[in-house]
């Protein structure tokens, strides 16, 4: 991995983050890297201080770089205000004043770190203020892509899909079944995916954070690089040559929540959760089902219901990642009569679980830094999207990519979910699919090698951080 060796001054990256989800973690991930491959450059991080604060916390901040300094800037939220519970309230009260925020921050930096020339701007690609930034700072922008390349495809055609949209709507009278079967055929790459599928945000809103993501199509082409949280292999060639036509470079750095190849598990006295020693009693003949939807998504209280009830009709030993507050909406004696059978804990660590040989399925919501470590562990999935792109990822896993199946309906149903388990534990096509996860794992354990295509990629990136300074 190249390595800056200079006796001027290197540059100073500033790096702003999006503070909602799963998307600040990944992003100081992939600037550590870049950190320790560039120990010269200054890299700035541009946060929030409650995800600071998470982030930078001892001791995991004793694995982040000396030449990564965080900055915080304010959430927006007014003084005792209280949520209404839409999940996108606290992110367009945020976006609102977001660029000005970012700025005031920038200035404190570049105050602080005078003696350095600010040199390029990474930012999350959701913050698409960004190239505004870039250009005024006259530096080059570097946009990180979170989400799996489809998505990012379907909010740079955002005005034609909205346009098949009002089309439709007028041919079917109003009708909205046409969205379960109108398929993306026109675009490419995405002619597996149903309009149904898209992402929310790719549809019209007065959302803040819809209308600054319908922006992506004209914004994110304006990049020295857009850099990718997967790896080439993970996307249909047609989808690749589409991207790549559309930006200057496309580098899929591969995934920024965990490494490949993967690491081997601890010790299992080691994990403080008890996930694992409880995993070591179950047998090794992938077995167990693992649930976890996130620390976002939740299934309403009649679909935990039915999903509690498969489990114990199905006597299928389960370890079940559900917080605190949600145990209470389980049916009446449940943990009691599965305490055998199950564990169900607040918090387990989730890649080491997958990376368990007891676990044979993994029901998930599709976040895609949860898919993202299954694949690495090659265990097919049970999908129940819930938003954003969410759809479109269980489409690839169950059509695309063949290495799981998306829930009868869309919703948990006891019968539905028995069905699923029967699938992929006892049919030939579960066998199917387990037998594609393994060889996507295996597809992508060789594109993060040392000479794998992920690889190549983050060195071009840390070159052209380099080059910049």
């Amino acid at each position: 991995m190249a390595v800056v060796n200079s006796s001027q001054k290197a540059g100073h990256v500033l790096v702003l983050a999006f503070p909602f989800g799963n998307h600040a973690n990944p992003l100081l991930t992939l600037v550590c890297k870049l950190a320790s491959a560039a120990p010269d450059v200054l890299f700035s991080f541009f946060n929030t201080e409650k995800s600071n604060a998470s982030l930078f916390s001892k001791p995991k901040s004793e694995a982040i770089p000396d030449n990564i300094k965080p900055y915080n800037v304010p959430d927006a939220l007014p003084k005792d205000y209280v949520m209404s519970g839409n999940p996108l309230e606290a992110v367009d009260i945020f976006l609102k004043p977001a660029p000005e925020m970012f700025k005031a921050g920038i200035d404190k930096a570049v105050a602080e770190r005078s003696e350095r020339r600010v040199s390029s701007l990474i930012t999350d690609g959701f913050l698409v203020f960004g190239g505004e930034i870039a250009e005024s700072l006259g530096i080059p922008w570097f946009p990180v892509w979170l989400p799996l390349a489809y998505t990012l495809s379907a909010h740079i055609y955002t005005d034609f899909i909205r346009q098949i949209c009002a089309e439709e709507a007028i041919a079917n009278g109003g009708n909205e079944d046409w969205r379960q079967h109108k398929r993306l055929e026109v675009i490419p790459g995405l002619s597996a995916m149903l309009i149904a599928d898209v992402p929310d945000e790719v549809l019209p809103s007065e959302s803040v954070f819809v209308n600054t993501l319908s922006k992506l199509g004209h914004v994110l082409l304006q990049p020295a690089a857009i850099v990718m949280n997967s790896y080439e292999e993970l996307s249909s060639t047609p989808l690749n040559n589409d991207l790549k036509s559309k930006f200057r470079k496309v580098l899929n750095v591969g995934f920024l929540s965990l490494s490949l190849p993967l690491q081997p598990l601890p010790a299992s006295n080691s994990d403080a959760s008890g996930c694992l020693t409880w995993l070591d009693e179950q047998e090794a003949s992938s077995s167990v089902a693992y649930i976890s939807f996130g620390t976002v998504a939740a299934p309403p209280p009649h679909e935990l219901i039915a999903l509690a009830e498969a489990l114990e009709e199905s006597g299928m030993p389960f370890l079940w990642s559900l917080r605190d507050n949600m145990k209470q909406l389980l049916p009446d004696g449940f943990v009691e009569r599965t305490n055998k059978q199950g564990k169900i804990v607040a918090w387990a660590p989730q890649a080491q679980v997958l990376g368990h040989a007891s676990i044979g399925l993994f029901v998930t919501h599709c976040g895609c830094n949860s898919v993202y470590e299954s694949i690495a562990n090659g265990v097919p999935m049970i999908c129940r999207p819930f938003f954003g792109d969410h759809r479109m990822t269980g489409r690839l896993i169950e059509e695309v990519w063949g290495i799981g199946v998306s829930i009868e309906g869309g919703v948990f149903t006891r019968s539905g979910v028995l069905k699923s388990f029967e699938l992929i534990l006892s049919n030939e096509e579960g066998k199917k699919m387990r037998g594609s996860a393994r060889m996507l794992r295996d597809v992508l354990a060789e594109a993060a090698g040392p000479s794998g295509s992920a690889v190549e990629d983050f060195r071009t990136l840390v070159d052209l951080i380099i080059s910049s300074t």
